[in-house]
């Protein structure tokens, strides 16, 4: 089980899974069921990310970091790049 929490930033369209670790996340404040992470999905979420799916449009951010990956579906979620500021020259 993954302590990671993340805050919905661009919800996606229609009804999806939204996953960390290899197990499904739950509404705050709800109970989580015991579990482990997935290995193949073991990579830490990071603290002040910005994750997207292109597919869904979904974008989440990490309020709080934990081991595994974000998923949505299965599919895992890309952190998100930064936008390229203007040159001044």
């Amino acid at each position: 089980m993954s302590e990671t929490e993340v805050v919905v930033v661009r919800p996606a369209e229609g009804h999806h899974q939204l996953g960390c670790g290899g197990a499904a996340m739950v509404p705050v404040g709800t109970e989580a069921v015991g579990g482990t992470v997935d290995p193949a999905l073991a990579e830490p979420t990071l603290l002040g990310k910005r994750y997207e799916d292109d597919v869904s449009g979904l974008e989440v951010l990490c309020s709080k970091a934990g081991d595994g990956a974000l998923t949505i579906d299965g599919r895992v979620l890309a952190v998100k790049s930064a936008k390229p500021l203007p040159s001044s020259d």
